[in-house]
């Protein structure tokens, strides 16, 4: 089968036509022709106004399958994928059992399906307990991009230095949660005024800032490649900041939805607003944005973690934490292409988690393998019970 699109702008630097506006022929999966030609094709699709990129890339996606398929599995994940323009996606170990075994990463990586790729990132410790550490060169062996234990931090300052050391035998790359537990204990919003309002527990800035702070002085004693998931804090960007100017090797995210909430508005205590980091205020969200125009924030992620309704109709304190972001992540870089160029933020989702991650990197240009996202900025659409493709 032949499908043309029509008039899109490339948007990939590693390709030829970075930045030009041209007809994009795709035959039996590979590409076949680009440039200004008009070829026959069995479909035609429209890409005037519309961004062609390599396909997104999440680096933090969380599945419940194995263990909680109730709230996502393989099919529903990668069709929400689809939907928000993501063929690749870094699942994080969280599941049940957790990824921690060479029969577990490869139960990942055979989930991939309908066109979308999975790439298992396993746990750092058994059962993300934070107290013995896995065999992490086998697993790298049976095929894991990274390690982390997802959405636990790595609490234990000498499992972290020896994750550092152990994984340079190998240049792999350590993923973690900047969350001190002990400090974000019971909390369930961000610690402020709008907290204490509300009267519910916070969640203070420092539990991030402070666990950040002991990452990158374990960094700096232990070498290494390490990479902080899921940034909140205006501090904590000023420190990875000041960290990337000494020379470690030190990267980082931010989930797509971060910047579109504040603390004030889980006034109405809307549980879906509920998540980890909490949304926190104004001043952060600007931090955020600035940081994404400098450099300092690598990668976006989806922050995609699933839950069911029983796990979030609930009183506020007693509901689940997580957002589902697959499908929601492109209305969100469309919202931040009012501040930060378009082109910086795509970046942020194409090409630099693959290189975070040492994989392959697909590339636009003739005779290679199709692996392709066509974005619309400016398409509307409502997520409602029809359109959304997560259980969840």
């Amino acid at each position: 089968m032949k499908v043309l699109i029509e008039g899109a702008k490339i948007i990939d630097k590693n390709s030829p036509y970075h930045g030009k506006i041209v007809n994009v022929l795709v035959s039996n999966g590979q590409i076949e022709a680009i440039g200004k030609d008009t070829p026959k094709a069995d479909k035609v699709i429209e890409g005037k106004g519309k961004y062609l990129t390599i396909g997104w890339f999440d680096m933090s996606t969380t599945v419940g399958d194995p263990g909680f398929e109730f709230k996502e599995d393989f099919e529903s994940v990668a069709d929400a994928a689809l939907a928000g323009g993501f063929t690749g996606l870094a699942i994080l170990p969280n599941n049940s059992p957790v990824t921690q075994t060479k029969n577990d990463v490869k139960y990942i990586k055979t989930g991939s399906n309908n066109g979308v790729d999975f790439f298992p990132v396993a746990a750092v410790t058994l059962d993300n307990k934070g107290e013995d550490l896995t065999e992490m060169i086998d697993l790298h062996t049976a095929g894991a991009v990274a390690f982390s234990d997802g959405r636990k931090p790595i609490w234990h300052t000498d499992i972290l230095l020896k994750s550092l050391q152990y994984l340079q035998k190998f240049d792999g790359l350590l993923i973690n949660r900047a969350e001190d537990i002990h400090l974000n204990m019971f909390g369930v919003m961000n610690e402020g005024t709008s907290s204490t309002s509300l009267g519910m527990k916070g969640m203070p800035k420092l539990a991030e800032e402070i666990a950040v702070q002991r990452d990158l002085e374990v960094l700096a004693y232990a070498g290494g490649r390490l990479h902080i998931n899921k940034v909140s804090s205006k501090r904590t960007l000023a420190l990875i900041k000041a960290a990337k100017k000494k020379g470690l090797q030190v990267t980082c995210d931010v989930a797509a939805y971060q910047t579109s909430f504040t603390d004030e508005d889980l006034h109405d205590f809307e549980t879906n607003l509920k998540v980890n980091p909490p949304f926190r205020e104004a001043a952060d969200n600007k931090a955020i944005i600035k940081a994404l125009e400098e450099g300092v924030i690598d990668a976006i992620v989806s922050g995609h973690i699933p839950q069911d309704e029983e796990s979030k109709k609930l009183e506020f304190d007693l509901a689940d934490f997580g957002i589902i972001g697959l499908q929601t992540t492109a209305a969100e870089i469309s919202k931040l292409s009012d501040k930060v160029p378009l082109e910086v933020l795509l970046d942020k989702i194409t090409s630099t988690p693959r290189e975070l991650l040492n994989l392959d990197m697909p590339k636009i240009d003739k005779g290679i393998k199709a692996n392709l996202t066509l974005f619309d900025p400016k398409a509307k659409w409502t997520l409602d019970n029809k359109t959304n493709k997560s259980k969840s």
